[in-house]
């Protein structure tokens, strides 16, 4: 992966300010639409099913997160991920908790069932779950596992045929061929609700203005773990992990193609075996 490619990127972003529709999780959907106007695009959240065809129609991208899930937004989110695969913009899939009930799971196998995701982002446990393993989830958190993430990563894009990032102490990305670790990244990022939803809204934002989703996923991970390390490099010894979320947002703010290009931390893996999860 060609990191000017990434670069270009946060540019395009910026100049073409795409339109990102938000159907998401109701505690961090402020975060989300604040990252996506740090980044440069635009964020709507619109959930009514009377109105979200309608919104796909004026959108770049469709983000669905199941944090808040229940069975009226439900259907909203499959109406509208329809209609993004109907007019052919992405689709991004952030499955959170999945595994942890069973009325999450069954959920997210429908609407991957019948809607075409472009890119799927979660942490391990809640990818494993989706490909058939016995995830660790707990609330929205990750759960211990025996198997590699980037070996999840590998599985679930082969299978549901899309760009697979798994967030955690190092990120990984494949699109079934190709996979990578992305190892920048703070502590501090796991202290502060909602970071995972921010990663798929920078994500969300970059699939906006490209069709290379693996290098919009690359880039929307990257950034939001080189933030968070830079946040703390500007934190004060006495800084709180308020300070620091402040800081983290503006760091996103201010990334551009240099200080990306300088700083970022991506490593292609090769893999030769996978595990059967079914």
């Amino acid at each position: 992966m060609e990191i000017s490619k990434m670069t270009r990127l946060i540019s395009l972003v910026k100049e073409k300010k795409p339109l990102i529709h938000h159907m998401t999780n109701v505690v961090t959907i402020n975060d989300c639409a604040n990252v996506t106007l740090a980044i440069g695009a635009s964020p709507v959240m619109a959930t009514e099913i009377k109105e979200v065809e309608d919104m796909i129609q004026l959108a770049d991208a469709l983000i669905i997160n199941l944090g808040t899930i229940h069975d009226v937004v439900f259907e909203s989110m499959l109406h509208a991920g329809i209609a993004a695969n109907k007019k052919g913009i992405p689709v991004i899939l952030d499955p959170v908790g999945v595994g942890a009930t069973s009325y999450r799971t069954e959920r997210s196998m429908e609407l991957l069932e019948k809607v075409k995701m472009a890119i799927i982002r979660g942490n391990s446990s809640e990818i494993h779950t989706l490909i058939g393993g016995t995830g660790g989830t707990k609330g929205v958190d990750a759960g211990e596992g025996s198997v590699p993430s980037i070996e999840i990563a590998q599985q679930a894009a082969n299978a549901f045929q899309c760009v697979i990032g798994i967030s955690g102490k190092v990120d990984v990305v494949s699109n079934g061929s190709k996979n990578y670790f992305l190892s920048n990244g703070d502590e501090r990022l796991t202290r502060i609700t909602g970071t995972g939803c921010m990663s798929t809204s920078l994500i969300g934002s970059f699939s906006g203005v490209t069709s290379d989703y693996l290098g919009a996923a690359i880039t929307g991970m990257s950034i939001m773990s080189l933030s968070g390390e830079r946040a703390t490099k500007h934190l004060a010894t006495d800084g709180g992990i308020g300070t620091y979320k402040i800081k983290l947002m503006d760091e996103i703010y201010r990334m551009n193609e240099e200080v990306f290009a300088k700083e970022v931390k991506i490593h292609e893996c090769q893999l030769q075996s996978l595990f059967s999860y079914r």
